[in-house]
Parts: structure tokens; C-alpha cells; sequence
């Protein structure tokens, strides 16, 4: 399983608008990518304008799928404008999981 976190920090005047695009992309996710096999999105409690996202993916052309759909294209045109500062990522091979 291969898998990719990001930390994504916005303007605090734009979380709506990173929620709701983070939240279009886990609806593709969910209805067109069968093997993305899990796309979790969290808010922190601490620092609300903190994002994260945990995605797997059962393997790497699963991987390259998603990230090269017109829905993350959008994701990442809505987002650029309002980040502060980089997003981090990290790519992975998952190395537990417990359901």
C-alpha cells in the first residue's frame, strides 16, 4: 500500500473555502477511484486553519491516477491562493494498518 499525508496551513480567513475543496475531492475519491482505497481529511482542534489529508492507495498507477485527475488540478488552483505557506507531503509504503 502505498500512501501520501499532507499538511496543508491556510489563511485563516480561507477555511471554508479548503474544507469544501478538500471535500469535493474525497467525493471524487469515493464515487470514481476504487483503488484509492482510503482518502481521510482531518481539521486540527488546536490550529483550525491545519489540514491534513491520509490517502492510500493500492498502488502506485492507483496513485498516479488520482494525482493526475482534473479534480485534484481544481483542488490544487483553489488552494494555491489561499495557503500559508508550503504544503508538506509525504509519500509512503504503509507499513501497518488496523481497520
Amino acid at each position: 500500500m502505498i500512501t501520501i499525508t499532507a499538511i496543508i496551513r491556510v489563511k485563516s480567513d480561507a477555511l471554508a473555502t479548503m474544507r469544501d475543496a478538500l471535500l469535493v475531492v474525497a467525493d471524487h475519491v469515493r464515487d470514481n477511484e476504487p483503488e484509492t482505497v482510503g482518502f481521510f481529511v482531518s481539521q486540527s482542534m488546536e490550529d483550525p486553519s491545519v489540514f491534513t489529508t491520509y490517502e492510500r492507495f493500492a498502488n502506485k498507477a492507483a496513485m498516479d491516477r488520482h494525482n493526475g485527475c482534473d479534480v485534484v488540478a481544481d483542488f490544487f488552483a483553489v488552494a494555491e491562493p489561499i495557503l500559508d505557506g508550503p504544503v508538506t507531503l509525504i509519500t509512503a509504503d504503509e507499513v501497518a494498518f488496523k481497520a
